[in-house]
């Protein structure tokens, strides 16, 4: 169960979609392939924020994660987002998720955890009936209320852990304090589970604060240098993976993750559209594509950085 290596760089993938706000599965299918051209990754998040995901139905959610499954085969470890309303629709997602062959679960938080406080009870039997229901690796997910998501109590958290198939925490509070408040929480847990970051707004200071690996939408672009920056990380190479992220990571992740944050998904396919990757930056309804003014915001931030190429195309 805890055999799920996520240390390293998991792009929260985004996902094409045609003039009609429709799935675009031959752009999809182009997009996989581009990703899998970088090497290095650890493994693909699918049906995630970043991709559309709390936006798609079920039926379009299946057809998302098995394209990704003929595509992947068995090169990278999928994950599959769970973005419910109410517990028996989370189960449902969860067993759609072991049906089509994800090697693990990355459960959002939904509405009816926010506010405070937060009796610990709640989160942790809607995590445990999907565990129950799918034994996937699951990765909990503690998300910036901002983006519609709940910081968890150090109560919460621990509880949290006590399920077996927890492994990780995807942290993405945006707040470097709360980070290193849930990385302490993490070393007084009984039992060890990966601190993924998913804070795109400082990941290069995020594993300086004690990340191990970086589950994140920013993960879809500038790949090449984020593998080789964690790589310098993990290295003990904290000078050059800090040329990285000064010449590369921070200045197009500030452009493309700018207020107001819920813009960044627009952002991330516009700049993936400019470069050639997709073929448009269509989003879905309530959703709004970009303006003049933050298309030529992309394309200026572009212009000021090099990326590389996949290895293999």
């Amino acid at each position: 169960m805890n055999d799920l290596d996520l240390r390293g760089l998991v792009p929260a993938t985004l996902l094409p979609l045609t003039a009609d706000h429709q799935v675009d599965e031959p752009a999809l299918r182009g997009y996989i392939r581009w990703l899998l051209g970088y090497d290095g990754l650890k493994a693909l998040a699918v049906n995630m924020d970043t991709g559309e995901g709390p936006h798609l139905s079920r039926d379009e959610k299946r057809r998302v994660l098995a394209t990704y499954a003929d595509e992947v085969g068995r090169r990278v470890p999928l994950l599959a987002g769970i973005g419910a309303r109410y517990t028996a629709e989370a189960v449902d997602l969860a067993r759609d998720a072991e049906e089509l062959g994800a090697s693990g679960t990355v459960v959002f938080p939904i509405p009816a955890f926010a506010g405070e406080p937060l009796p610990p009870d709640v989160p942790y039997e809607y995590h445990r009936a999907v565990a129950e229901a799918a034994p996937l690796p699951m990765v909990l997910f503690q998300l910036q209320p901002a983006l519609a998501g709940v910081l968890f109590s150090r109560e919460a958290l621990l509880r949290l852990i006590d399920i077996p198939n927890v492994i990780a925490i995807k942290e993405a509070s945006f707040d470097a304090v709360r980070f290193v408040a849930t990385r302490r929480i993490l070393d007084e847990a009984p039992r060890r589970i990966q601190l993924l970051t998913g804070n795109d707004n400082f990941i290069f200071e995020s594993f300086v604060l004690g990340a191990e690996g970086a589950l994140i939408g920013f993960g879809t672009i500038a790949v090449a240098e984020q593998v080789e920056m964690f790589a310098r990380i993990a290295a003990g190479d904290l000078a050059g993976a800090a040329r990285i992220n000064e010449y590369v990571v921070r200045p197009l992740a500030d452009a493309l993750f700018a207020t107001p944050v819920r813009n960044y998904r627009a952002r991330m396919k516009e700049a993936l559209a400019q470069l050639g990757v997709i073929a448009g930056a269509h989003m879905r309804p309530p959703l709004l594509p970009l303006d003049n003014a933050e298309r030529r915001a992309v394309a200026e931030a572009l212009a000021r950085v090099r990326m590389a190429s996949p290895v293999r195309l």
